[in-house]
């Protein structure tokens, strides 16, 4: 058997969910991945509360030698997201009316573009003196492609904005508000799909 085989190969000896990275590289710790995903499926096939898009969304893994392949895992990530949104505006759909899931991504797409109109530079709280956040200058570059999508329709998908990554600064942008602000475009452009 293959050193590449045996990789693809849990503890068990079974199968594993997702191609494994090679011992001596990090990805996502199997076990959290595994029982992660696997309450996902339960309260998705259960129709249960609990879990919805912003939790999958929200999911993060502790990095481990040979553990799961990353973006193999946040492809899937990305797609049980998507299944769970649509589940989501089914039920407002059949309960409030298609009317209803509308109104609400236009206000939650209004209330992104108010806090975008800000200032370049000025558009979120920045970090202390001694600290890191996200770099300014790719935050705003960001942001100038989101307001386009909401104000003038240029194209933009939910990968793009999951796939963001900002290199950091001194004195840059407070991470969480940014974060924020992207799961909630996320939140938009799948409301819309």
């Amino acid at each position: 058997m293959t050193d590449s085989a045996r990789s693809d190969r849990t503890m068990s000896g079974a199968a594993a969910s997702f191609p494994v990275v090679p011992r001596r590289e990090k990805g996502y710790q199997r076990a959290a991945v595994d029982t992660f995903l696997a309450r996902a499926r339960g309260a998705f096939e259960d129709d249960a509360d609990g879990v919805g898009s912003a939790d999958i969304r929200a999911a993060s893994f502790p990095l481990v030698r040979g553990g799961y392949d990353i973006a193999a895992v946040d492809a899937a990530l990305a797609r049980v997201e998507e299944a769970f949104a649509q589940r989501e505006r089914a039920l407002v759909v059949s309960t409030d009316g298609a009317s209803a899931w509308v109104g609400r991504a236009r206000t939650d797409a209004q209330v992104i573009l108010d806090h975008l109109s800000r200032p370049q530079g000025r558009k979120f709280a920045r970090t202390g003196l001694l600290t890191f956040g996200y770099r300014i200058d790719e935050v705003d570059h960001v942001a100038k492609r989101i307001v386009r999508f909401l104000r003038d329709g240029d194209a933009l998908t939910a990968e793009q904005v999951r796939q963001t990554a900002f290199r950091m600064q001194r004195r840059g942008y407070r991470e969480e508000q940014v974060d924020a602000l992207l799961d909630a475009t996320i939140d938009v452009l799948l409301a819309i799909r």
